[in-house]
């Protein structure tokens, strides 16, 4: 190993690994675990992808498209956005991506410099605050836990200072499933605009909510000036190991965010690109499967937490439940340690997602509703004190 004081990065250093990955290499180690631990589809990605991507392998179509991506994409991106009342020119504002989270890494390396600050409402997913940091820039945490963990317009304009350059939001909401009422994100737009900084919308759980319809921040009059869609193909067509998103924002910051996935990416793998464009056309009916079974697995484990007295947040959307584990007495670190070692069930404890989120674990049930049955027998022997 090099001998010099200074032989990594100090942005580096400084940063923990993901607190996810290490329940998930825990329970990627044991046969017997039941995980309800990495929030990853149980699915296959639909046939209809899969033989679209089969196909173009099968033609030889292996080369490198353009670093913005397919123009057929980004055309039908641009139609699915424009479902949701935003407007967007494939030509130079719509980005194809590595998955969502090159999309939020070199969203943030195109607008924040050293010192800037980015509201971040926590609890939130694990990969903003260290990106945030990474580019030299102050995560501010939002504690949402007053407010059934949802962001409110009063809260984050409490934390605006001269510094601020960004607000990031996800609703669907991970680790919580919450949604943000459309009165609110209509407040919360005006708040935006009011102060003039930036707000990343992270989408990627839009499709697979339950009752309420999605509203983006960006359909508002006058926030496409400030707003910057972020969204994929992961979670909602069950593609995580396609890794394929996309970035919808104006063309001045599109110039931008263009030159780093020049370099750092050059695009998004050609095969997932197809099968992308496969599922925006005439992939909705298995996404629409896919959203009914995630209620249903919702439904009974919502059921079986109200016989435990185990208090948990109503998820709108996503495949997440907040679980309160605080009446155990354990934090949450003890509560998902506890759980995998003794009962062979993998969580994640919620502090991982921000200081709020402890006292709470979440709990992914987008796997086999057998496994689930048995996960929350588990879980009902713990609170007993029961052997497994």
């Amino acid at each position: 190993m090099m001998d010099r004081a200074d032989k990594f990065s100090n942005r580096i250093v400084n940063i923990a690994p993901s607190g996810i990955r290490r329940f998930f290499e825990l329970a990627a180690g044991q046969d017997d675990i039941i995980s309800l631990g990495v929030g990853e589809p149980d699915f296959a990605t639909p046939w209809v992808m899969r033989e679209e991507a089969w196909y173009h392998l099968e033609c030889g179509h292996t080369s490198y498209t353009s670093n913005w991506g397919l123009e057929l994409l980004r055309k039908a991106v641009a139609s699915y956005l424009n479902r949701y009342g935003m407007t967007y020119s494939p030509k130079n504002e719509i980005l194809i991506t590595f998955g969502v989270s090159e999309a939020i890494d070199i969203v943030f390396r195109s607008i924040l410099n050293p010192g800037d600050e980015v509201i971040v409402a926590e609890p939130c997913y694990v990969s903003y605050q260290p990106l945030v940091a990474l580019c030299g820039a102050k995560p501010v945490a939002l504690d949402t836990s007053a407010n059934r963990f949802i962001p409110t317009a009063a809260a984050i304009e409490t934390l605006i200072t001269p510094k601020t350059k960004a607000l990031i939001l996800c609703s669907p909401n991970n680790p919580t499933g919450t949604m943000i009422p459309a009165d609110e994100m209509e407040k919360i737009a005006a708040v935006v605009k009011k102060h003039k900084i930036w707000v990343l919308s992270d989408e990627v759980y839009c499709e697979l909510r339950y009752e309420a319809p999605h509203v983006s921040i960006g359909s508002f009059p006058g926030m496409k000036d400030y707003c910057i869609i972020l969204n994929g193909f992961s979670k909602s067509f069950a593609m995580t190991g396609w890794r394929i998103g996309f970035i919808a924002c104006p063309q001045e910051l599109m110039a931008q965010i263009h030159k780093i996935h020049q370099y750092a990416a050059i695009c998004a793998p050609i095969m997932s690109q197809y099968a992308a464009l496969e599922g925006l056309e005439r992939g909705w009916d298995e996404v629409e499967k896919m959203r009914v079974s995630y209620r249903q697995r919702r439904n009974l484990m919502m059921k079986s937490l109200d016989s435990m007295n185990l208090p948990y947040i109503t998820p709108d959307g996503a495949f997440y439940l907040f679980v309160d584990i605080r009446r155990t007495g354990l934090s949450s670190e003890e509560f998902a340690v506890k759980l995998i070692t003794d009962y062979k069930v993998a969580v994640v404890p919620g502090h991982v997602f921000g200081s709020c989120g402890e006292g709470f674990v979440r709990c992914c049930y987008a796997t086999d509703i057998s496994k689930i049955r048995v996960a929350l027998e588990r879980i009902g022997k713990l609170l007993k004190g029961e052997p497994l």
